[in-house]
């Protein structure tokens, strides 16, 4: 099956990078990102006072012969990343002004990413939510589980209003170990009910990532004529003058952006105000160069 939101020499150009956890990850079999438990990986992690039972193996003779006490060394032990796309599909998502809607621009970063995840040996899953449907794909590192992403992906429409920050909560009790949450959604919900969903998810410790997906016609709001302005997740519209509400408009929408960095900010996510006009091979390129340890270990 044809994917139109995969791009071959995207995912060429971007597969030698790699998607670093900026947290330490708990998974299942060996990998390239830290683990809160320690190991026997090369990369040192600190010294501790020897106890009878440790394994004399890892003793350090030259602290010893510094200090003329006995010191253990420890590694930090590596792990793979679990990482799950949580794909907001509301009507909302469906809405264009001149570019790709939403939910197509979504598509694009959605698969791109999971098939890089996958081809570094790490794991990916999906949630798809509605109003009234969570459909849920349990991140997995097999290659098989790109074709079913992919298939999601390409059936998902948007429709009915935001279930988003229900499905956070429900991610965050369900997902046990320690996860990547990359959510892609307008964020168009109660902000004080979004930040809370999001304390959820980091009081589990898992590690945050948000694509704020708005169209460049929702910031500027640059109409020039009356226009009927209709909710596409509950039908209501209102006609009005551009020219009348401009300014009242800009300012709510000033507001708005505040509350969800504020909210991103105090979480520590990793927080991306993105419009659908913009490339978005760089928009990866750029979050995953961020992502990058400054210096040796992350």
């Amino acid at each position: 099956m044809k994917y139109d939101f995969l791009d071959p020499e995207a995912l060429a150009r971007l597969g030698a990078m790699p998607l670093e956890a900026r947290h330490a990850m708990t998974g299942n079999v060996a990998g390239r990102h830290r683990s809160p438990h320690r190991g026997s990986s090369v990369e040192f992690a600190e010294y501790r006072k020897y106890v009878q039972g440790d394994d004399t193996r890892r003793l350090d003779w030259k602290a010893y012969a510094r200090s003329d006490r006995y010191y253990i060394k420890e590694f930090e032990a590596d792990t793979n990343l679990r990482a799950y796309f949580v794909l907001d599909a509301s009507a909302s998502m469906a809405f264009s002004a001149a570019n790709d809607s939403r939910i197509q621009f979504a598509r694009k970063l959605a698969a791109t990413l999971s098939y890089l995840i996958i081809n570094q040996g790490d794991a990916a899953g999906l949630s798809v939510c509605q109003e009234k449907i969570h459909l849920e794909i349990p991140p997995t590192r097999r290659a098989a589980q790109l074709n079913n992403i992919f298939d999601v992906l390409a059936k998902t429409e948007p429709t009915g209003e935001t279930g988003l920050v229900e499905a956070l909560h429900t991610i965050a009790e369900k997902t046990n170990q320690r996860a990547l949450i990359i959510i892609m959604s307008d964020l168009f919900c109660d902000t004080a009910a979004l930040a809370d969903a999001l304390q959820h998810l980091r009081y589990r410790k898992h590690d945050i990532a948000i694509f704020h997906m708005l169209d460049k016609q929702e910031l500027q709001f640059d109409f020039e004529r009356p226009h009927r302005f209709i909710d596409m997740e509950d039908q209501t519209s209102l006609v009005a003058e551009p020219a009348l509400i401009a300014n009242d408009y800009r300012h709510a929408m000033e507001q708005f952006l505040i509350d969800v960095k504020s909210a991103c900010h105090d979480v520590h996510a990793d927080y991306h105000l993105i419009t659908t006009d913009q490339d978005y091979e760089k928009i990866i390129h750029d979050f995953l160069s961020t992502r990058l340890p400054k210096k040796g270990r992350k």
